[in-house]
């Protein structure tokens, strides 16, 4: 079978298309033949060696969901997965035309629901939902997303709308950018640095800040006495070492922020499940819909990554074996 993965770090060139063995699964696991795969904002600072610290040497295949549909069962699992159209949340080694995954990792799609559809709404719909419940987001609450252009902030304003929030304020690269954002359900547009293009410039309850980078810190003062920021990606890099130095000048006002890895150690398989199952079916009853920003071959997967890399992609880049 064919895979993609990171042969050197750096640019989208280091990627390279290779020919292995297909996967035998093991006990409690299925082999998924591969229909879409999510291209994340994570690959490309992985590829890129943003992430060396983590231990990532070349060799390593990227992407973290799947969708697909079962084709091989492992001991322990039952008959009834044979010939269902999953998603799997695997982590890493998604850039293959077939992966093994835990039954644990995958959910059932339902039917009407496209397989680029799932993989546009699976990975970045549980970060966006356990981002904007870390953050205490409830109805009547006002919200800024930060980076609501790419999949999560997508996302995001969708759920915050189903949500009830009272105000859904994005950060985008443009007015035409913003425009799209409240066609999906946004109620104020800003600029990047949280001003600009005509529209209020409230404080908020909640900052989901997908973002992060060297403004990270400036947001502080855009939160409500009580507002919680969270930090739930990082496209412009990591926060500077400083950048809580606002939150703590503001003592009083009883400020906090944290931040949201959806990874198996913090958001466990059974809850990553139940919420992609509510997103999917939330698809099916037209509750939300799936952004995609670009559906490309495996086999142009640096052309991707250069993508990626240039920014301002809206939605999901998503890849087909």
């Amino acid at each position: 079978m064919k895979i993609a993965r990171i042969e050197s770090f750096g640019k989208p060139q280091g990627l390279a298309i290779a020919n292995v063995d297909n996967p035998c699964p093991e006990p409690g696991q299925a082999v998924i033949d591969v229909e879409a795969i999510g291209v994340g904002s994570q690959d490309a600072m992985i590829r890129s060696g943003a992430l060396a610290e983590f231990g990532y040497r070349e060799g390593f295949v990227p992407g973290s969901d799947v969708v697909g549909t079962v084709s091989q069962l492992g001991s322990d699992v039952e008959e009834t997965w044979l010939g269902r159209r999953v998603w799997a949340f695997v982590g890493q080694g998604g850039y293959a035309e077939k992966v093994s995954a835990p039954v644990q990792t995958m959910v059932p799609i339902p039917d009407g629901v496209s397989a680029q559809d799932a993989v546009a709404v699976g990975a970045s719909g549980v970060v966006a939902h356990f981002g904007l419940a870390r953050g205490g987001l409830a109805a009547g609450h006002s919200l800024m997303i930060r980076g609501a252009g790419g999949p999560i902030g997508v996302m995001a304003v969708q759920l915050a709308q189903l949500a009830g929030a009272a105000e859904i304020a994005v950060t985008a690269s443009s007015p035409e950018r913003s425009k799209r954002l409240m066609d999906l359900g946004a109620t104020s547009a800003l600029d990047r640095s949280g001003r600009g293009y005509g529209s209020s410039e409230n404080a908020y309850d909640v900052i989901l800040d997908v973002a992060g980078g060297p403004d990270t810190g400036t947001f502080f003062s855009r939160l409500a006495p009580n507002g919680r920021m969270v930090l739930v990606g990082a496209v412009a890099g990591m926060p500077p070492e400083t950048f809580a130095a606002p939150m703590l000048s503001s003592f009083q006002r009883s400020l906090s922020f944290s931040t949201l890895s959806a990874n198996p150690t913090t958001v466990p398989d059974a809850d990553r499940q139940r919420v992609a199952d509510g997103l999917f079916h939330a698809v099916v009853h037209g509750q939300i819909r799936a952004v995609i920003a670009e559906t490309l071959e495996l086999e142009a997967v640096v052309e991707a990554h250069r993508r990626l890399d240039k920014g301002g992609l809206f939605g999901k880049m998503v890849l087909i074996p």
